[in-house]
């Protein structure tokens, strides 16, 4: 079996606080959904009011231009107030809080089917836009701006489904890989068709988890699409999308073949097209996993969209003490929680809450000049010498040093250095100049 990865630095990357590889439990429904409307970057429009009743699944904001998408109710009740609070970023995100009442249109009950394989590529696009499907990690861009962006290509295109767990943060993903094979298949055969110019469809999948390859390959000899499986390493970052491109190159020089351009989507957003065009509905829940050395009992949570975190927390045994630091997402490049009201998103694939123990790594200490974070930068940079430059006041813009985030530095570092906070914070500030 070859394994194609991505040709220097990085590093294993694990954590005992995150919950075991295990099937998904139910989370409660919330009293109070908290649903966000947008920011100040993806502008949306109520269609509903405060004091009106919605139903599970209404339309309750309407996308206006690129990079934005629909809202939907996700329980049904009554719009009982609106709310901003700021991020850590100082970005306004305003929201609809709903109080659930009234009966469920769709939980407990048999999902309707729609027969997609007759439709064109633009109703199925129409499709996926209605229903407000976004990218569900980091960037959130509508699914439907990512289908028009691939047309535009002037080669045949790969579609990589993405299911690379370098992260011990990534096993709701792995989950739902599991619970919905099917899903993850048929929304892959989706996306290729809305596309029109989707001539193979890649699973890149992490090499440990082969029995997981074998599944998805098999599932995928019914498509019409061709597919292909190519096994990456499981070295932190590899799921990147600069490290998994360069290792499907790789793959594509070793092996004689031509992949043309790429497009790199996850499981969560091709099971969400799937429902979207199959089952007629929006995203409802995400699978989260919730742990942390702060939490009680850690596990997976199919939680409703719209849940506030403390109750997410609540569920898995609440604080074992005081938590230090929250973050959704990875520790490594997650963003950080402001209030324990902010509620689950689409994008919230992980809650993680920190001990003091567990948050140190924020610390600030000295550097003792030790090379860890050159030996596993995959960029080849030399973060200490940013990390110093910066805090000197000689880098006027951290962003042109070729940094893209990925923590490895961060998690080897000795003298728990704040680097990455430190490159983020200054090329968030140069972004703004």
């Amino acid at each position: 079996m070859k394994v194609y990865s991505f040709p220097r630095g990085g590093l294993p990357y694990d954590d005992s606080s995150a919950p075991e590889k295990s099937q998904a439990v139910n989370a409660f429904l919330p009293a109070i959904s908290v649903i966000q409307l947008g920011n100040w970057a993806r502008k949306v429009f109520p269609v509903v009011s405060i004091g009106e009743t919605v139903r599970e699944g209404m339309l309750v904001a309407r996308a206006s231009g690129a990079g934005a998408a629909n809202v939907h109710a996700t329980v049904p009740g009554r719009i009982i107030r609106k709310v901003t609070w700021k991020d850590r970023d100082g970005i306004n995100n305003d929201a609809f809080v709903i109080k659930m009442e009234g009966s469920f249109e769709r939980l407990g009950k048999k999902d309707e089917i729609m027969i997609w394989n007759g439709l064109n590529g633009y109703d199925l696009q129409r499709i996926i836009s209605d229903y407000g499907i976004v990218e569900m990690e980091n960037s959130e861009m509508p699914l439907s701006d990512l289908i028009s962006n691939a047309r535009k290509e002037n080669e045949k295109i790969s579609l990589v489904v993405r299911c690379v767990f370098d992260d011990p943060w990534l096993v709701a993903d792995y989950a739902l890989c599991h619970d919905r094979i099917k899903a993850v298949i048929d929304g892959a055969a989706i996306v290729a068709k809305s596309c029109f110019k989707v001539a193979n469809i890649v699973f890149a999948v992490s090499h440990k988890e082969k029995e997981l390859g074998q599944l998805l390959i098999s599932e995928a000899a019914r498509l019409e699409t061709p597919s292909t499986l190519i096994m990456t390493g499981s070295k932190y970052p590899q799921r990147n999308k600069r490290e998994l491109e360069l290792a499907l190159r790789d793959y594509e020089k070793k092996e004689g073949v031509n992949l043309g351009s790429i497009l790199i989507l996850g499981p969560a957003v091709l099971v969400a097209a799937y429902d979207a065009v199959v089952h007629k509905k929006p995203i409802l829940d995400r699978y989260v996993a919730v742990g942390g050395t702060a939490v009680k009992k850690p596990q997976i949570l199919k939680v409703r969209i719209g849940t506030r975190i403390s109750e997410v927390i609540e569920q898995c045994g609440g604080f074992i003490e005081p938590p230090e630091r929250i973050v959704t997402g990875s520790p490594l490049s997650g963003r950080e929680v402001m209030y324990l009201d902010e509620p689950v998103g689409k994008t919230c694939y992980a809650i993680v809450a920190m001990a003091k123990s567990q948050a140190a790594i924020h610390g600030l200490q000295n550097c003792i000049n030790c090379g860890e974070c050159r030996a596993v930068c995959p960029m080849g940079l030399d973060p200490q010498d940013i990390y110093k430059r910066i805090r000197m006041q000689e880098i006027e813009f951290a962003g042109t040093t070729g940094c893209h985030g990925c923590g490895c530095c961060k998690i080897v570092c000795p003298s728990a250095l704040p680097l990455l906070e430190t490159f983020m914070e200054k090329s968030g500030e140069d972004a703004n100049v």
